[in-house]
């Protein structure tokens, strides 16, 4: 098995991989505007899973899960090719919901920063 960070080190290489990939290589109109967010190895390296997330939000979510699906054999040939590793793990997409939340928040924190401005403005008056 290996290390931590030998694991950490194969999901950074698997994210900055399938990122160019998806830049240079795949030409699938759903995978446009997307982003890998993360990619987490387990420690036998059977799979990795690929959180991608979209400008768009979860209205694509279905779409570009859908895509990947169809693209992941060949993305797995490819990484297998330019990683080298034993054996290649299998790569499970996930839509991360991350982006979509932080957004939200810094909305929320926005509106009570308006609101907390109006009524100092108001409390001078």
């Amino acid at each position: 098995m290996p290390s931590a960070i030998r694991t950490q080190r194969i999901a950074d290489r698997i994210r900055r991989e399938i990122s160019e990939m998806l830049l240079r290589e795949i030409s699938d109109p759903r995978l446009h505007q997307i982003f890998i967010t993360d990619v987490k190895v387990d420690r036998e390296l059977a799979y990795a899973d690929v959180y991608v997330s979209a400008i768009e939000g979860t209205m694509r979510s279905q779409e570009v899960l859908d895509g990947l699906e169809s693209a992941s054999s060949f993305l797995r040939r490819t990484l297998s090719q330019r990683i080298e590793l034993r054996s290649f793990p299998r790569l499970r997409f996930h839509w991360d919901v991350t982006p979509e939340n932080a957004d939200h928040i810094e909305r929320l924190l926005a509106e009570l920063r308006e609101k907390n401005k109006n009524r100092e403005d108001a409390s001078k008056k």
